[in-house]
């Protein structure tokens, strides 16, 4: 029973995240590697691109130009390598619904 309830827990955590509000999608977990750069929720103050309200298809196909190398940047070029297209997908649908 010890070690069934820490499974448990860890199971539901995901959970915890999930915003009340479905109109809003819930944040997923490695967004929060975005803000560093592009601002709280994608909402840059400095010369680094605002990211939240862009459109989707737009997002999703500049990040998997990063991933693949044809498009350059400092250091988007590396980052985007560490995502699956599923994740860059996902990254595009959040910060398009941001505003």
């Amino acid at each position: 029973m010890k070690t069934v309830l820490p499974l448990v827990g860890l199971l539901l955590c995901p959970l915890a995240g999930i915003a009340a509000d479905a109109s809003s999608p819930a944040r997923p977990y490695f967004a929060a590697n975005c803000f560093n750069c592009h601002g709280s929720e994608g909402k840059a103050v400095s010369a680094i691109p605002t990211i939240a309200g862009r459109d989707k298809g737009y997002l999703e196909e500049t990040l998997k130009a990063f991933k693949a190398g044809t498009k350059q940047a400092t250091i988007m070029t590396q980052l985007a390598k560490g995502y699956t297209d599923e994740e860059l997908a996902i990254l595009a649908d959040y910060f398009s619904r941001q505003r």
